[in-house]
């Protein structure tokens, strides 16, 4: 088991600023190439891969049809073990007013045994999925997959075995308020839910462009008074349905249970759930 006292949560928070502002040095003349060629390999190829699960139940059912919270649920089932961080550190960081701190991430699968239980808590499926119930009634948006950079931060050997459930804010999130720093290769690693579709409705879309700004892909314009989704950089956070006034934005999903198999047989083989 790893070795990180109670303390190691407000370390962290401490130091996490300085993820935002790596990401946005990439960007800088001169040193911006040197920090990117340092930062990628923690955020492309086999280190990141994920995925996010636009949920929101604050938005009314009848108003739009979106990804139902059993995806999620089909991975907490499928898992061996499930651990629960105290603290969220993003939302720690900036001393978040808008959503509860002590929605922590998640992590899933045997490497998740190996996480000190004085910042975590060890849980079974039922309190798992409550956990996933309350940070969604909050209006968090699930992000899954393989995140290399957990084990270190964690005390996680890498043996391939540990999966993370981040739940993530619009206004602290590292990965939502850095992504339009991110270079091209790392953008590569977020990968939408297969068989996902964000769709807005013309007759509704009157083009304010309320949805543009707190889009973190930089996706969206307005051309000749309706919003254009760039499809390219899209990576389907669902964060435009729950911004739009006009709710002209719908999420949709094919097939469940084709998204759950795809989404596993994806991370498998960077992190396995069993």
């Amino acid at each position: 088991m790893s070795k990180r006292p109670e303390w190691w949560l407000t370390v962290l928070a401490k130091i996490w600023p300085i993820t935002w502002i790596s990401a946005k040095a990439t960007t800088w003349p001169v040193v911006g190439p040197m920090v990117a060629k340092i930062a990628l390999p923690l955020f492309s190829g086999n280190n990141l891969n994920i995925t996010y699960i636009p949920i929101n139940e604050q938005v009314p059912a009848s108003i739009t049809s979106l990804l139902p919270v059993q995806v999620v649920e089909a991975l907490i089932h499928r898992s061996s073990h499930h651990a629960i961080i105290k603290r969220c550190t993003c939302r720690d960081a900036r001393q978040c007013t808008e959503h509860p701190i002590e929605l922590g991430c998640m992590f899933l699968g045997e490497g998740a045994k190996d996480i000190d239980p004085r910042i975590s808590s060890h849980v079974s499926k039922e309190e798992a999925i409550a956990h996933l119930h309350k940070a969604v009634h909050h209006g968090l948006v699930p992000m899954v997959g393989r995140v290399k950079i957990d084990n270190y931060i964690w005390g996680v050997r890498d043996r391939g075995k540990l999966v993370t459930i981040c739940f993530c804010c619009q206004c602290c999130c590292t990965i939502l308020t850095s992504l339009k720093y991110f270079p091209e290769d790392a953008l590569d690693s977020l990968v939408a839910l297969k068989g996902l579709h964000i769709e807005t409705d013309p007759d509704l879309c009157d083009g304010c462009g309320l949805c543009m700004d707190p889009c973190p892909a930089n996706a969206l314009k307005v051309e000749n008074l309706k919003i254009i989704r760039d499809v390219h950089k899209c990576k389907s956070c669902g964060r435009c349905v729950t911004v739009c006034p006009k709710h002209a934005v719908r999420v949709t999903l094919d097939d469940m249970d084709t998204a759950v198999d795809d989404l596993i047989c994806r991370i498998r083989p960077l992190a396995d759930l069993r």
